[in-house]
């Protein structure tokens, strides 16, 4: 059994917009998975469905096995979330602010357990600091403390590096990698695209309230991505030659450059041909550079599709 398991879950909210359309979802313990979408995607009421702070309009939702509806405590009990926006009491201490979230779940004090949190999210030198005395940075690591205060099993992370500097976003990845390695399921939304290909073991795309894909992340790169043969000549072209009409071949660079796609699984690319045919139809190459597609670019031509197909 997986740790989150969603069936046809839906939301629809009173004004008539489906922020949920029919959500099938299996994510299993121990794994990071990665949720992207664009803004208004559903990636935050998917969440908060889950954490039992929306209500589905229909479906089903599980967390270690517990409907989160109607066996609300428990799965709750399994749950930390780190929400996108920094929500804290501005004039309590650090370590009174976590320590208050454990005992919010009926948790024993355990004192040795807020430390190590505290030292590992680098705040326990701040344990005494009121909260407003903190940078946006530090108040989003006092958020993940009080997530972890009462041991989740299961971990959501909203959005948890939005403002943060590139240095410090670095320091929540690590923070991500040590509670993996602890064994926590973590779900992450992002929309910086280079945090899911450091981080996740299984990329999710939502779009309009509907999960596109679900796929590990080697094999989504293997089998959407493709590679861009840059070819500079040594004279600009005003078109490309007939003799290579039918290679789809762009012209870039005010005619300096000649782009091709290929298919990097394809059996045969084409390539060495592809320099015969230039040769052939008189062009001069000075140079030749390959670019792999990005996890942005086929998040960007997975949701472009969608759109299409909405718009047919």
């Amino acid at each position: 059994m997986a740790m989150v398991e969603l069936r046809d879950v839906r939301k629809v909210y009173d004004d008539g917009f489906e922020a949920l359309r029919g959500v099938d979802l299996d994510i299993e313990q121990g794994e990071i998975l990665a949720l992207l979408g664009p803004n208004g995607a559903g990636k935050t009421t998917l969440i908060s469905t889950i954490c039992g702070l929306v209500m589905p309009g229909g479906g089903s939702l599980t967390v270690g096995g517990h409907d989160v509806v109607h066996d609300y405590r428990a799965a709750r009990q399994l749950i930390g979330l780190v929400p996108q926006e920094v929500s804290l009491e501005p004039f309590e201490k650090v370590i009174n602010t976590v320590r208050l979230s454990r005992g919010l779940f009926g948790k024993p004090k355990d004192d040795a357990l807020i430390e190590d949190i505290l030292r590992r999210l680098s705040l326990w030198d701040k344990r005494n600091s009121p909260v407003r005395a903190l940078s946006g940075g530090m108040k989003r690591r006092v958020l993940i403390a009080k997530a972890l205060s009462h041991e989740p099993e299961v971990l959501f992370l909203d959005e948890p590096t939005a403002g943060v500097d590139v240095e410090l976003r670095r320091d929540m990845w690590e923070i991500v990698a040590d509670l993996k390695a602890r064994g926590v399921t973590i779900i992450l939304t992002t929309h910086y695209i280079e945090e899911a290909e450091a981080i996740a073991d299984r990329i999710g795309v939502i779009n309009r309230g509907e999960i596109l894909l679900v796929e590990e992340k080697a094999s989504l790169m293997k089998r959407l991505g493709r590679k861009e043969l840059r070819i500079e000549l040594s004279e600009p072209v005003d078109t490309v030659p007939a003799a290579l009409a039918d290679r789809e071949l762009r012209l870039e660079d005010d005619g300096r450059v000649l782009v091709y796609d290929y298919d990097t699984a394809a059996e045969r690319t084409g390539l060495a041909r592809l320099m015969s045919e230039l040769s052939d139809a008189g062009l001069q190459v000075r140079d030749v550079d390959t670019r792999k597609s990005t996890l942005e670019d086929i998040f960007v031509d997975l949701v472009a599709q969608q759109e299409e197909e909405d718009a047919a």
